[in-house]
């Protein structure tokens, strides 16, 4: 049997692994249009690839995606990431866990990971193929029954039993045009995790700074996040907004990304509360100088310059401050807000919401429902994950399971 693996990512490595351990008989080509294969890999987490976020209960873990929670119910039963963990630690990769969660290998390089997988991939005697794209297929009846004809880019045809799609996200439809000719849905792709551009932000000089725990709120939506934020150049970055990103990234894409955001800096308390405890520090320090000492663990710089918006000057005591001032600074506080003008996306860790709708695949198989013999198993699918390790689960996850089945 000829499988033919098109996409030289985590997902592609995954399912061709685990389909030469369960059909051994198969001659398995991995296909990659790049002059190198796990490029995506090489540079996530900063070139320290985070492999997964901490093993917790299912149900926790399936609220981190956006699009394909259904999906990843049924199919983290099967394969999970404590089933990620044990598969990279039987083959000499240990893992860590850091703070928030997110588990990278031990050596902090993502090219033990790449190492792994390749050597495991050769083990197998598994066929890589760089610098070689798929420009169509076709289903043909041969002597033996139904086979595809691939045609490479450079005209060469080439035969298959079975093929499977891991080829990524596109970041424009017309990617998946050559999936939509064989009666494939494609839901339309948008970017997801990105940045917010504020070019008007009174913050841009304070570019680099952050802070542990802010709630951003998209105004006129349901969406939110609580968590770090921080101060880029351009505009607003971090976990945060990058997740929040994630969750609203059709309805911002619908507003073009033009949107107010807001920001409250303290977000275990509301404005009222703000003020109160303003109202207390009178008391309990009249004599300290209010932009000279930073409240609510906030970063020095970033005190100082809500103090100077709210009109304090810089040796205006606690004594010495009216009520006015007082309640401008709660409001800015608690009740920040920047005009969103565009996004920033990274090119390298780009991640698309969209793609083969999940309607068209058959979830305990991650075959297509109208083409017999043809898989997809990763972010070419309409599933896409939260930062932290997520959406490289999703793609051990469907690699696995799409891996296990394309030799039955």
């Amino acid at each position: 049997m000829q499988i033919a693996i098109v996409g030289g990512g985590a997902s592609g490595f995954m399912a061709a692994i685990t389909a030469a351990e369960t059909f051994p008989e198969a001659r398995i080509t991995i296909f990659e249009k790049n002059k190198t294969v796990l490029n995506k890999v090489r540079i996530s987490g900063g070139g320290r690839c985070n492999v997964t976020h901490n093993p917790s209960d299912l149900r926790f873990f399936i609220k981190n995606y956006p699009r394909g929670e259904k999906l990843l119910r049924k199919l983290l039963h099967q394969f999970d990431a404590n089933s990620t963990v044990t598969w990279f630690e039987k083959r000499g990769v240990k893992l860590k866990t850091e703070t928030d969660g997110r588990m990278f290998p031990v050596s902090d390089s993502s090219h033990t990971i790449i190492e792994c997988l390749i050597k495991t991939a050769k083990n197998h005697q598994i066929e890589i193929r760089t610098s070689t794209a798929i420009k169509s297929f076709s289903k043909v009846q041969s002597d033996s029954g139904q086979t595809f004809n691939i045609q490479l880019d450079n005209e060469e045809i080439i035969h298959a039993d079975r093929i499977l799609i891991s080829t990524g996200g596109y970041p424009k439809a017309s990617g998946f045009d050559w999936l939509q000719e064989h009666d494939h849905q494609i839901v339309p792709p948008l970017p997801s995790l990105f940045t917010f551009n504020t070019p008007d932000s009174y913050l841009l000089p304070l570019a680099g700074v952050s802070v542990q725990d802010a709630d951003v709120r998209i105004m006129g939506t349901k969406h939110d996040w609580r968590g770090p934020l921080l101060i880029t150049h351009w505009g607003f970055s971090g976990p945060a907004v990058l997740k929040l990103s994630a969750w609203g990234a059709r309805d911002l894409a619908e507003k073009e990304y033009q949107f107010i955001c807001r920001i409250n800096w303290v977000p275990e308390m509301n404005e009222q509360q703000i003020r109160e405890f303003f109202v207390l520090e009178k008391t309990k320090a009249p004599k300290q100088q209010i932009s000279s000492h930073a409240k609510f663990g906030l970063p020095s710089r970033l005190w100082k310059i809500f103090a100077e918006k709210a009109e304090i000057n810089e040796g205006l005591r606690w004594s010495d401050a009216t009520n006015k001032v007082l309640n401008r600074l709660a409001e800015l506080l608690s009740n920040s807000q920047f005009e969103v003008k565009g996004k920033t996306t990274f090119k390298e860790e780009f991640v698309t919401c969209g793609g083969i709708a999940l309607t068209d695949i058959d979830p305990d198989t991650l075959q297509s429902r109208s083409v017999p013999g043809l898989f997809f198993s990763g972010e070419v699918l309409d599933v896409d994950g939260i930062t932290g390790g997520f959406n490289f689960q999703n793609a051990w996850t469907t690699g696995y399971i799409a891996g296990k089945n394309i030799g039955s």
